[in-house]
């Protein structure tokens, strides 16, 4: 019964993230599928280009916060017979993957970067804060969100095999597949860096 429970959750986690923010966002206040401009993803970054940043910011924080609620779900059941912190990377997972692909929009979605930036918050809050701030400085200097992204994805198994040495779970190791998958996930971006056309982001005016 209690591994039934735990499929359950898993299940309920994909349904939370594959909550559409940007396309129901897009399609109610705007008329607009973001996946049809832009670079066509289904993100918060996209958005942020499409609809502007009031647009963009919701969907940023909706997304965010699917990650961070998947992770919590293990309330749900008392007691957990595996190791917690590995039960709350499975949830998170199964969110980022709704994300990724959604059940609500015809599994077409966004990169998941900032739905597994709600997980990695809601399992080491510090760990986050630290590449979210090495995110945003990449970002002013480079002014590309792709390239901040796979860099602090990068960082973060970095930091939790070295800094905070995080050895009793599967966190650190997880954060590598993370950090391959986003650089996976950023093929396209990467193309473009390559030729010189990523789209840049300011985060203040053209500074």
């Amino acid at each position: 019964m209690l591994y039934y429970q735990i499929f359950a959750l898993l299940i309920f986690a994909y349904l939370i993230g594959s909550i559409p923010s940007a396309v129901w966002i897009g399609k109610i206040f705007h008329n607009i599928d973001v996946r049809q401009h832009g670079s066509g993803n289904a993100g918060a970054t996209n958005t942020f280009r499409v609809l502007g940043k009031k647009a963009g910011t919701v969907v940023l924080l909706l997304d965010v916060i699917k990650g961070l609620i998947a992770v919590q779900l293990f309330r749900f059941i008392p007691s957990i017979p595996i190791n917690l912190i590995n039960y709350q990377l499975l949830l998170g997972v199964a969110a980022v993957i709704g994300h990724i692909f959604p059940l609500f929009a015809k599994f077409k979605g966004g990169k998941g970067v900032a739905t597994l930036l709600g997980l990695m918050f809601g399992i080491h809050p510090l760990g986050s804060l630290i590449c979210l701030c090495i995110f945003l400085i990449v970002l002013l200097i480079t002014k590309y969100v792709s390239v901040g992204s796979m860099f602090a994805g990068s960082c973060f198994p970095i930091l939790m095999f070295f800094v905070f040495e995080e050895t009793d779970n599967f966190l650190p190791y997880f954060g590598l597949i993370v950090s391959g998958l986003l650089i996976f996930t950023h093929k396209k971006n990467i193309a473009r860096l390559k030729a010189g056309n990523e789209n840049k982001t300011y985060l203040f005016g053209k500074f």
